[in-house]
Parts: C-alpha cells; sequence; structure tokens
C-alpha cells in the first residue's frame, strides 16, 4: 500500500501540475500547446506511478525491468502514438515508432544499471 501511495503521489502531483497548465492553455485557445502538455502529464503520470516498481526489493533487477517495459508498453507507447509528435500513417511507421520507443527504453535501462 506504501508504494501504491508513494507511486501515485510521483505521478499525481506532475499530472495535476501539467494537466491545470493544459487547462489554462486550452482556455486560452492555444489548443496545440494544451494537447502536446496534456500528453506530457500523461506520460509523467504512467512513468511516476510506474517508478515504484524498482523499490520491490524481492524482484530481480530482470523482472523490474521487463515488468516495467510491458506497463511504458501498455500505458506511454499509445499515449506517443496519440499524441501527433511521431508519424503514424501506416504499419510501418508504428513499427518505426515502435523502434524508437524500445531504443530510447533500453538506453535509459543501460544507463540505470550502469549507473549513470
Amino acid at each position: 500500500m506504501k508504494l501504491l501511495l508513494s507511486g501515485i503521489m510521483r505521478g499525481g502531483i506532475p499530472f495535476i501540475i501539467l494537466g491545470s497548465i493544459a487547462f489554462v492553455l486550452n482556455t486560452q485557445n492555444k489548443f496545440q500547446e494544451a494537447k502536446g502538455t496534456f500528453f506530457t502529464a500523461l506520460i509523467l503520470l504512467f512513468v511516476g506511478v510506474t517508478t515504484v516498481i524498482y523499490e520491490i526489493d524481492q524482484w530481480s533487477f530482470a523482472k523490474q525491468s521487463l515488468i516495467h517495459f510491458l506497463l511504458m508498453f501498455i500505458t506511454v507507447y499509445p499515449v506517443l502514438l496519440f499524441s501527433g509528435w511521431f508519424p503514424l500513417n501506416n504499419l510501418k511507421d508504428a513499427l518505426i515508432d515502435f523502434s524508437l520507443f524500445c531504443y530510447c527504453w533500453t538506453s535509459d535501462l543501460v544507463s540505470l544499471s550502469s549507473g549513470f
């Protein structure tokens, strides 16, 4: 329960702040900025909530990493696709976007495991 609350705080606070900014931007008719800010808020929500995975000491680093990747894949990846930040006109675009997603995630994992 403590980990869940910690995750909600880590993801919820940035989400509320950026969600509020997105709302204000939307009321100012700055729709593109509002949309980008809201998608960023969603990504931060998911990333923040899932950081607690690495605090589960009973799990190996490999298990933590695999579960984190799967959660990012079912949460962050769709947000990236729907955000419009990456082209998504056909299956090839989706595969390129997925490759980029995997590359970025793997790069972060290597940095994390090497202590950088």
